[in-house]
């Protein structure tokens, strides 16, 4: 039987008293289009941050494809293929929007930042590099300074970065943050272009975007899940409902 892509069993996180995240169980299968939702201060980001090394957690284990990764570092996690965006984007704004892929492109093949800097921008991570910007609607700008880049497409770049790392696992932590409404259309058709063979664990406020990707949703309230299932089971969930103030999801 195939391991699932990313398992948390029994996660809890501890800061001093206070339970962040309070034994979370979370399975994301091969291939998933997977969203965690949750109101304000539910625990997320903590969770993401456990997922991806940056917490430790207090008790539990994290596997990643049937491999126990709970006290990976982060770049150790990478390299076994996870990566992840954040809530705030965490670009280079001095690079070009080709620079920054491949950089990314250099580091994931262990090629090292003084190759990066004498790399031969017409050769094959070059070309690489472009064909991922294209797949990510980013080829219009690609020779851009990032800085100059409205700031939905620097929410794309960040999506394409992470996905030069060749990752099997894709953590895209709140993709639609601070992006005006103008620029979403391009950011939900790059979310959902992204290839079948990549699991992504949705993590968003935006409902019109989680409805529109996920196949499946967890509901975390507090720290601690308090269900899962499809968009339609989930969007008429009185719990679920209760926990956002009574309002709609599928409004």
């Amino acid at each position: 039987m195939t391991a699932p892509a990313l398992q948390t069993i029994g996660l809890v996180k501890r800061f001093g008293g206070i339970v962040a995240t309070n034994d979370v169980s979370l399975t994301i299968e091969r291939g998933a289009r997977h969203a965690l939702i949750g109101p304000n201060g539910a625990g997320k980001t903590t969770l993401v941050n456990q997922l991806t090394g940056v917490l430790k957690p207090s008790e539990g284990r994290i596997l990643l494809e049937g491999r126990d990764i709970t006290t990976a570092k982060p770049e150790a996690r990478v390299r076994l293929g996870m990566s992840r965006t954040f809530q705030i984007n965490q670009l280079f704004q001095s690079m070009t929007a080709l620079d920054m892929l491949l950089l990314v492109l250099c580091e994931q093949r262990n090629l090292g930042l003084k190759l990066w800097q004498k790399l031969d921008k017409s050769g094959d991570l070059a070309r690489e590099a472009a064909a991922i910007a294209e797949r990510f609607r980013l080829d219009d700008v690609i020779g851009e300074p990032i800085a100059t880049l409205p700031y939905g497409k620097q929410r794309q770049l960040e999506i394409a970065a992470a996905f030069a790392a060749r990752p099997r696992v894709l953590l895209l932590d709140e993709p639609a943050a601070g992006v005006p409404e103008a620029e979403r259309r391009d950011l939900l058709a790059t979310v959902a272009d992204l290839p079948a063979d990549v699991s992504v664990l949705l993590i968003e406020h935006d409902m019109d975007l989680v409805f529109r990707f996920a196949t499946r949703i967890t509901v975390l309230v507090n720290g601690t899940v308090i269900t899962e299932g499809t968009p339609a089971a989930i969007a008429t969930d009185p719990a679920v409902r209760a926990a956002y103030l009574g309002e709609s999801l599928d409004a």
